[in-house]
């Protein structure tokens, strides 16, 4: 069962962030996983939530996004994420 990665991310470094997309992009694919959504125009359209830059992942089960999250080559990527954005990351399993 399909699992997806919600990511609401605020980047304060635009520049500095570009080598996070950089270095996680890859990650992604040797997970298995792809991009379905990535900062693309949103609207709210219930409730009071503002997200800045929504980005949503697909991985093919909950076990491969965790393996993902944890592995040593995200561990590569997840420092310029946390110096240079403001993010919260949902795992969800999908039906």
């Amino acid at each position: 069962m399909a699992a997806y990665l919600i990511a609401d991310i605020e980047v304060h470094d635009p520049q500095a962030y570009e080598e996070y997309k950089e270095k996680a992009s890859s990650t992604v694919k040797q997970f298995g996983g792809r991009y379905l959504a990535r900062g693309g125009e949103q609207e709210v359209l219930e409730g009071s939530w503002t997200p800045t830059r929504l980005v949503l992942l697909e991985f093919p089960d909950m076990a491969t996004l965790q393996a993902w999250y944890s592995s040593s080559e995200y561990a590569i990527a997840k420092p310029f994420r946390l110096t240079n954005a403001r993010s919260c990351l949902v795992a969800l399993e999908g039906v």
